[in-house]
């Protein structure tokens, strides 16, 4: 493909660690910006959280997020590591930076200490609870989830609190991130001048919050679990078959219609208690129950495909394996394998989610060792190539 990439010319020097920040330079260096990952000696954190790792070694967390970037060894500690990382902040395009508040600043890689020899620059700050009130607080996921509220409507109403399964709100902040640099980008383009850029996860969660917090917005009362329940819409849950739980998302009067006419029980369409969404709400567990009483004939994965036949959601559900299986049926196309210049070291990767029919992702670095791009400066930009060269 002759066509460059969207990013490519932009440089990025990232100063972030764990997931937030390098996620959102992940997906910046997939779409052709040239980003230097400068790690202090020890190296991101998340190069030491392991198990698991890959079949070379490295931490499966940290390669999840690290594709298309060159590592740098920078001391902050020493007046040669500033110097170099001072010099590489003043000729991006890009900083981005997740460090607690003052610590930029102490040495020189603030974005107003920055922006006085490069006005152009896009300067991308990451923190959990933002610069004022909550600049002290530590800025991890799981603490977010808790004080963020999205753990009080995660879990069944019998059950604690329960966190996702992933570090939801740092994906969410590096989306957040990239919108915010893009759109910082694009407003250079017409003046000239970079901006300052912050994200934070608490705000990032709070509005991935939407109906929940709208709801409590406009009602003044906080949203409780429900399991995998739907607080407007029925039956929207996970439900018993003879094996395993059956997922069924049932959205409209139409679809309840054909779901029931699946299940064998169609007068379920016409009575008053099941009429219209208002009404299976109200009658939500005793629908379920319903519902359950013929789903324990057959298996979940018999019922997924009768199911969706019929024009119903519904679908099993997976584990990761089945996922990823699932998506490749699908033609998704979700993982990619990146190959080493040596041909020695490879890695799959789940694959960039975003698709452009003329300049699409690509994957030409793998994962770097620490230190593997020592004394790398910023590349000049190059002709893009296929997402599968």
């Amino acid at each position: 493909m002759d066509t460059k990439p969207p990013l490519d010319g932009v440089k990025v020097a990232d100063f972030s660690r764990v997931l937030a920040g390098p996620f959102a330079s992940m997906m910046l260096a997939d779409f052709g910006a040239d980003v230097i990952k400068i790690e202090r000696p020890s190296g991101d954190d998340t190069r030491h959280w392991v198990p698991p790792v890959d079949k070379h070694g490295m931490g499966t967390y940290f390669s999840s997020v690290n594709r298309n970037k060159r590592s740098i060894v920078c001391d902050l500690a020493t007046d040669d590591g500033v110097a170099t990382a001072r010099a590489i902040a003043t000729e991006a395009d890009v900083v981005i930076e997740n460090f607690r508040p003052g610590i930029m600043e102490k040495f020189g890689l603030d974005y107003d200490s920055l922006r006085a020899s490069r006005p152009e620059l896009v300067y991308c700050s990451i923190t959990g609870f933002g610069k004022t009130g909550g600049a002290l607080l530590p800025g991890y996921d799981l603490l977010v989830q808790a004080v963020g509220g999205l753990m009080s409507v995660t879990g069944s109403l019998d059950s604690e609190p329960s966190k996702v399964g992933v570090a939801l709100v740092d994906v969410l902040t590096g989306q957040n991130a990239v919108v915010g640099i893009l759109a910082a980008l694009r407003s250079r383009e017409a003046s000239g001048k970079g901006q300052r850029v912050e994200v934070n996860l608490m705000s990032s969660l709070l509005s991935g919050l939407v109906n929940q917090a709208s709801s409590t917005l406009a009602t003044g009362e906080s949203p409780q679990r429900m399991g995998n329940a739907h607080p407007s819409i029925a039956p929207y849950e996970t439900m018993t078959t003879a094996d395993s739980p059956l997922a069924v998302a049932v959205g409209t009067d139409k679809q309840f219609a054909a779901l029931v006419e699946a299940l064998g029980v169609p007068e379920l369409a016409t009575d008053k208690k099941f009429l219209n969404n208002t009404t299976r709400v109200a009658n939500r567990v005793e629908l379920k129950e319903v519902l359950e009483a013929r789903l324990v004939a057959k298996p979940a994965s018999d019922w997924a495909e009768l199911l969706t036949e019929n024009g119903v959601p519904a679908g099993k559900v997976n584990s990761v394996v089945e996922a990823l299986e699932l998506a490749d049926r699908l033609g998704l196309e979700p993982v990619v394998e990146i190959e080493g210049p040596d041909g020695e070291r490879t890695s799959q990767q789940v694959a960039n989610p975003i698709r452009l029919s003329e300049t699409p992702a690509q994957y030409r670095l793998l994962p770097p060792l620490l230190g593997e791009h020592a004394g790398a400066t910023f590349t000049t930009p190059t002709e893009g190539r296929s997402s599968h060269d």
